[in-house]
């Protein structure tokens, strides 16, 4: 190869941008992806809609990300999400604006935003080759200068490094990124999962498998007492604990490294402070005052959550409405503001929606996406030890870093 040439690793989001970007320079770009078609993972994001990014400001942005946000201040300021949004409209993909500032495509179809890639890869002239990469290859001055691949040897001035992280092996995502890093002197930081489901030490749970709650609070604490999140939103219960959005989202703050003593508490009735949530249950008391309890919350609450916020307020659960004390009373108002899980473990790593973890962000610098150990190396997405909420933040992180680097090389 040529001069001003470079071979990027991976053809996920941060990859396909980053080679798009690059070619777009005029650089001789060859991308390599171990998948005989891209963006595998792109296909399975968002229930296969492909959440492309949040229509939101940088502070909102900035926020959305627990781990190393400040990391990413240049790449969010180079390639923004009103950028991610033009860049796929002005491709000819109409977009738009759900629930939560999410973006997707209106035909809600994610192979619209791989068509994008696949068509500029081919109109950019990119090669694109199916081939397993296993080695960087490195100069005598530690700067490298192309990679060895089951197909053989190719040379470049430039190799990007974005093959993601270790969630959805399926996909090509398997880990072997890390390898590579640490070939050449990289820290990794010990890969986690995150935006995961999580098991309860509580086994009601099961009790109420494929019960879905809407517009409750959920928050996490730790082992000070203190909130590490909480959000109003949608979860669901499992054979093992809780899964959903405000689960996956509350699992990014979850580290297992440090702590694993964990409390998720539930208000079912966020609305409602907890002086009008018992006048709201006197007045349903009041009109079936002869009926035991265990029927008297059909208006409350959905039917099988019932017998398990009774069991929990420690209430006989055939007791008659008007045989109800005021402590029970308080115990049911407690149970319904307050219903709270014992975290015991994350799912496994090959269930999670991203990889908390990865190449250690103080030996990359922010500005370019370059290694700071080995010239000639850019990182970009999810290999990097960064990872945001759901609802498009990810893939914003994947497209601004890999945007960065392909601007950079």
């Amino acid at each position: 190869m040529g001069k001003n040439s470079a071979i990027i690793v991976g053809a996920g989001a941060a990859g396909c941008m980053a080679a798009v970007t690059a070619a777009q320079r005029g650089i001789d770009v060859t991308l390599f992806d171990r998948n005989e078609k891209i963006g595998r993972k792109m296909l399975i994001t968002g229930k296969g809609r492909c959440n492309v990014t949040n229509n939101c400001d940088r502070d909102t942005l900035m926020s959305s990300v627990p781990v190393n946000s400040r990391f990413l201040y240049s790449a969010f300021a180079a390639f923004t999400p009103q950028d991610t949004m033009d860049f796929f409209e002005k491709n000819g993909v109409a977009l738009k604006t759900e629930r939560g500032k999410r973006v997707f495509p209106k035909s809600d179809r994610s192979t619209d935003i791989i068509d994008v890639f696949f068509k500029k890869i081919r109109e950019l002239g990119i090669r694109l080759i199916n081939a397993n990469v296993t080695e960087l290859i490195t100069d005598s001055e530690n700067r490298v200068c192309g990679v060895r691949t089951d197909r053989g040897e190719y040379r470049a001035d430039s190799v990007v490094v974005c093959c993601g992280g270790c969630s959805y092996p399926q996909t090509g995502s398997d880990g072997f990124g890390y390898r590579l890093a640490e070939s050449v002197g990289h820290t990794i930081v010990e890969p986690l999962p995150s935006l995961i489901p999580i098991v309860t030490k509580e086994k009601w749970c099961a009790e109420l498998q494929g019960l879905s709650l809407k517009n409750v609070t959920l928050t996490l604490k730790g082992s000070k007492q203190k909130p590490l999140y909480t959000e109003l939103g949608e979860m669901l219960f499992t054979h093992y604990g809780i899964t959903g959005p405000l689960v996956l989202s509350a699992s990014a703050h979850i580290n297992v490294r440090r702590s694993r003593d964990y409390r998720l508490i539930i208000d079912l009735k966020p609305a409602l402070t907890a002086e009008q949530l018992d006048k709201r249950i006197l007045r349903d008391f009041s009109g079936s005052i002869n009926r035991d309890i265990i029927n008297s919350l059909d208006d409350l609450l959905p039917k099988r959550l019932i017998p398990v916020v009774i069991r929990l307020a420690d209430i006989e659960p055939h007791k008659k409405c008007n045989e109800i004390t005021r402590e029970e009373r308080a115990r049911l108002v407690s149970s319904l503001k307050e219903m709270t899980l014992t975290f015991e473990d994350l799912r496994p790593i090959e269930e999670a929606i991203v990889t908390s973890g990865g190449v250690k962000v103080k030996e990359i610098d922010p500005k370019t996406m370059r290694s700071k150990l080995c010239d000639g190396l850019y990182f970009a997405g999810e290999i990097i030890d960064v990872n945001a909420y759901t609802g498009g933040f990810n893939l914003q992180i994947a497209f601004s870093t890999g945007y960065l680097a392909g601007m950079s090389i």
